[in-house]
């Protein structure tokens, strides 16, 4: 959810000018015959494109919520354990679409990823729906009159319920990557003046109904499980996701596939290799351009300063190693100064990066809060209750409605006031995220620290499934936190990746944050199992105990909320230590400092075509 909240900003106009700058390299067309064939690509596509996702999204998106009750009744799973193994399937489904990524630049293409992943999104509902519908596919329920213990699940069981959740996050790893792409490659014609703006027409309803998929997975699918069981609930996906691969499907002939392209992963590790073999290679004279190898066709610059040992990937050893037409005769052999400055540029934004895993693992507790309102009064009205597991999606709105005012009312009225244009940086923005993310854990602690000496006062100690006298509203507070954090810290991070990262790495630019999320799910099932270890015991409950009116969740937030506090410490350092944005270098350059260093001018972000 986070992922494709986070890319509303900046998505859309690199990839037009991704588009943009691709087209430049083509031929000019030759002259065309009075009787056109019919055209691939275009608006045609769009709806068929957009529904593959957006129905992808409502079928996954509503399986998580809930998934929490599923795996301690059904199942018979601790508070724990359930956690852990959505900690698992939820690092995986946000890993693999980098790996998908990869496949489809280096191998089968965009077109292919996306038909293989709906394949396997689609098995992996039918896998889960055959867990609620075939009661041997999970533990029999308990036998409280003879009073015997309940039993867990055997392994073949436990196997069918992992292989469901892999199969899903393989799915999701062949469409998330390369849906908007393949998308965008459809509206790929420079002929048409107009062609910007349908570009931005394709952005906003794809967004858009990414937005609608996310609420309608948590409302309308939540509502299903809750009031239907677990049959209803597990089969409406696997239908929605059905209808997701025969849609894309269906307009096969319509689309533009185009062919793989080389990948960057193989670029890096060349630019590696090369510089353990020169290592003990003299660097040209200082400033001299001229004894670097420089892509076909580039303007000559002197590499970066920084991670200078990597220069010598770069270094020409021989003129018999670069042939006539200013191309290597080995890759292995010789890089280009601009594929060594992709590297320094990655592994420059890696420490920034690592900042904003602390924040991801706080988004990932879903299900503390889950219980939470479970064992509260989620009454609007009377007749109205609000399904636990839709609370999430007061996150999703307090992100759009900060969205919308920071965007259209605040930095107006901040620009206003100072009478030129106000907007704060990628970098600073990241910061702020921390910081409500740290606010949202410590509020998180304090709500519970309430519920649970209410829920103490009324006798409920021992009855994890009373309901306290307490309105779940209480808890909207945090969410909407959560929301503002998501807001300033995760697109603030992808506009960061793509300014400080060149064009020419875009893909990995639009990976990282979900990498991002995939570590800090496995963290976060470090973090969890080692507070669950360390305080229960003899005579002691766990904090995180499954009876959450005997555990202390109150003391799992807020050693979040003190451990995102020191991770705001670090990213001050980080931040520092970065030294100015591309954005920041872009402004020092056009207000005249002409005394600005070689290597400063020459960032990553602005590498020479």
């Amino acid at each position: 959810m986070e992922k494709d909240m986070m890319e509303l900003s900046s998505n859309s106009d690199e990839m037009i000018t991704k588009m943009e700058d691709h087209h430049n390299d083509k031929l000019s067309s030759p002259p065309l015959p009075t009787k056109l064939p019919r055209s691939k690509g275009g608006l045609l596509t769009m709806p068929f494109i957009i529904a593959n996702e957006s129905l992808e999204k409502v079928a996954s998106y509503g399986l998580l919520p809930n998934m929490t009750f599923y795996l301690m009744k059904d199942y018979r799973m601790g508070v724990t354990t359930a956690q852990n193994l959505l900690f698992y399937w939820s690092s995986a489904t946000n890993f693999l679409p980098l790996v998908g990524a990869f496949i489809a630049d280096s191998y089968l293409g965009r077109f292919l990823v996306i038909a293989f992943g709906s394949i396997f999104s689609f098995l992996g509902t039918i896998v889960l729906w055959l867990t609620a519908m075939i009661p041997k596919a999970r533990p029999p329920p308990c036998d409280l009159v003879s009073g015997q213990a309940c039993k867990s699940a055997t392994p073949a069981q436990y196997t069918l319920l992992v292989s469901s959740f892999m199969l899903m996050s393989i799915g999701a790893g062949g469409v998330r990557p390369c849906s908007l792409a393949f998308g965008a490659n459809q509206f790929d014609k420079r002929d048409n003046p107009d062609n910007k703006r349908v570009l931005e027409t394709f952005f906003n309803w794809y967004y858009a109904s990414a937005m609608i998929s996310v609420l309608i997975a948590m409302t309308g699918i939540v509502y299903l499980q809750d009031h239907m069981g677990w049959k209803v609930g597990f089969g409406v996906p696997a239908i929605i996701m059905f209808f997701s691969g025969l849609l894309f499907f269906l307009a096969s002939p319509l689309y533009i596939k185009e062919k793989v392209s080389k990948n960057l992963f193989s670029r890096f590790v060349q630019v590696i290799v090369v510089a353990y073999k020169n290592r003990k290679l003299a660097y040209p004279a200082q400033n001299s351009a001229y004894g670097y190898h420089h892509d076909k066709g580039s303007e000559f610059f002197v590499p970066t300063r920084k991670l200078r040992f990597l220069n010598k990937a770069c270094i020409i050893k021989s003129p018999e190693d670069v042939k006539q037409d200013d191309v290597a005769v080995d890759s292995w052999n010789l890089c280009t100064v601009e594929q060594v400055e992709e590297l320094k540029s990655l592994i420059r934004v890696m420490p920034l990066w690592s900042t904003g895993i602390m924040i991801s693992i706080n988004l990932s507790q879903s299900s503390f809060p889950l219980l939470q309102a479970k064992s509260m009064d989620r009454h609007v009205t009377k007749s109205i209750e609000i399904p636990a597991g839709s609370f999430g999606m007061f996150t999703i709105i307090a992100l759009t409605i900060w969205l919308v005012l920071y965007d259209r009312a605040i930095l107006p009225l901040a620009s206003r006031i100072r009478g030129k244009p106000v907007r704060l940086g990628t970098k600073e923005r990241m910061g702020i995220g921390i910081f409500f993310s740290c606010m949202a854990m410590l509020l998180s602690g304090i709500m519970e620290h309430i519920r649970r000496r209410k829920a103490i006062n009324q006798g409920l100690l021992n009855n994890p499934e009373g309901v306290v006298a307490m309105s779940a509203m209480w808890l909207v507070p945090q969410h909407c936190l959560n929301g503002i954090a998501e807001a300033f810290n995760a697109i603030g991070q992808t506009e960061f990746y793509y300014s400080e990262l060149p064009k020419s790495m875009s893909s990995i630019a639009s990976a990282m944050f979900g990498l991002g999320m995939a570590v800090a799910n496995l963290l976060a099932s470090v973090i969890l199992s080692n507070v669950d270890n360390l305080t229960k015991g003899e005579g002691k409950e766990s904090w995180v105990s499954s009876n959450i009116n005997r555990g202390h969740y109150e003391n799992y937030y807020w050693l979040l909320a003190i451990m995102t506090a020191f991770n705001l410490l670090y990213f001050m350092v980080c931040s520092w230590a970065y030294g100015p944005c591309a954005e920041n270098m872009s402004k020092k350059i056009v207000e005249g400092d002409g005394d600005m260093e070689v290597e400063n001018i020459s960032r990553p972000g602005t590498l020479p075509a």
